[in-house]
């Protein structure tokens, strides 16, 4: 017959585990996080449960089991390695109407662990008939939907209010985080930057306001107070507003202007980190922007404005001196004012340069240079934005990794 399943509280109440082997290992975890007072008794135990018992978590009794153990449990597992100990242990549980679980002996257990997961405060426990890897496969199917948005998160009563500042990463939609892409299903109104993952937003429920934010060089441009404005208005409607992004919020996206609107209105806010596009696409195109024994700093620029102009804050004859690397943002239209810059304050015009255009997309396209033919080679390849060009030795480390697979190659 199935099993009746029932969630148990076993807050500040006892659970006796017998046995200190590898199934004990990972059932003691779960039963401590959900408050039971843990007793083991077994004549050993594993390294991970000897930590647990050395830091006070769990109470072990180094011997074997004997009657009257059981007395003052609310669970018991029976989890030794001896089917007639586990037998005695079911028994004595049995008699005195306290719930055992045999990890041996499904069909003889009065009780089976299911594969448990949680994602936020939801739990998922699945049995499958007590075949515990087929409830594992299932376990993990559900908590993965559940995580993604896949399971229709925006049903539930508790959904989040005010904004969320999300990153979205660097292109790729499958490198937002889990916690970013839980939110964005959850949404009410999304407003998307134009660097965005766009494949994001093709799976948004029909009844999600989609705001476009774009802000496209010299074209269409959505102000950046009017973006706030619309933060502001739909949160103070009731509705959950995602202000999903490229990148990451804070690293050149004006995160921190738009929390502050927030704030100023008394909305709450939630803050989603992005993997940021200076670190990620140049790992896309094989280029570590340190290295051992090569660079041992990295240095991010928006190049808004170009060297020279009174707006620019970039102190460019300091950058032009160091060894580090330069990850080098929104440099496409200006890269030739940049090189020059470079090699009059003093870096070598044989510096290597890379220039990656779309990275983590599958239009990535991806350009190699010097300082003293970068201008050149962006102009004659018809390199556009978004690219990030990268400055320094350690491109050379990515063309070496090129080198060495292609002699790999039968």
């Amino acid at each position: 017959m199935s099993p009746y399943l029932l969630g148990l509280r076993l807050s500040g109440r006892r659970v006796l585990v017998v046995g200190g082997g590898r199934v004990a290992q990972r059932r003691v975890p779960a039963l401590l996080e959900a408050g039971a007072l843990v007793t083991i008794v077994s004549t050993s135990v594993t390294h991970a449960l000897d930590d647990l018992i050395a830091t006070g978590r769990v109470t072990w009794e180094a011997r074997p089991y004997q009657v009257g153990d059981v007395d003052g449990a609310w669970l018991v597992q029976a989890c030794t390695d001896d089917r007639a100990v586990n037998t005695a242990i079911a028994a004595e549980a049995e008699a005195k109407r306290i719930w055992c679980v045999r990890a041996d002996d499904k069909e003889a257990s009065a009780a089976w662990t299911p594969a448990s997961g949680r994602v936020d405060e939801i739990n998922v426990a699945v049995t499958a008939g007590g075949d515990p890897r087929r409830a594992a496969g299932i376990r993990d199917a559900v908590v993965e939907a559940l995580r993604d948005g896949t399971v229709d998160a925006r049903r539930n009563r508790t959904k989040p209010v005010g904004v969320a500042l999300v990153g979205g990463g660097p292109g790729d939609p499958g490198l937002i985080t889990v916690r970013g892409r839980q939110l964005l299903a959850q949404a009410d109104v999304v407003v998307a930057d134009r660097l965005a993952p766009q494949a994001l937003l093709d799976e948004l429920s029909p009844d999600v306001e989609l705001i476009d934010a774009a802000k496209i060089p010299y074209g269409r441009y959505l102000a950046q107070e009017r973006i706030n404005e619309l933060l502001v208005e739909h949160a103070k409607q009731g509705k959950f507003v995602v202000r999903l992004k490229g990148g990451d919020p804070f690293v050149f996206g004006r995160g921190g202007e738009e929390m502050l609107a927030c704030a100023r209105e008394g909305i709450p806010v939630i803050i989603v980190p992005g993997i940021t596009s200076p670190v990620a696409v140049p790992a896309a195109a094989n280029v570590p922007v340190t290295h051992r024994g090569v660079s041992q700093e990295f240095h991010v620029i928006s190049v808004h404005v170009p060297p020279g102009d009174a707006r620019s804050t970039v102190d460019w004859p300091n950058l032009a001196r160091s060894a580090g690397t330069l990850v080098l943002m929104m440099a496409v239209e200006r890269i030739g004012a940049i090189a020059e810059t470079l090699t009059q304050e003093g870096r070598s015009p044989e510096t290597p340069v890379m220039v990656v255009q779309d990275g983590t997309l599958p239009t990535q396209r991806v350009l190699h240079a010097t300082l003293s033919t970068v201008a050149e080679r962006v102009t004659t390849a018809g390199i556009r934005p978004p690219a990030i060009v990268i400055v320094g030795d350690v491109v050379k480390v990515g063309q070496e990794v090129e080198m060495v697979r292609a002699e790999r190659v039968p």
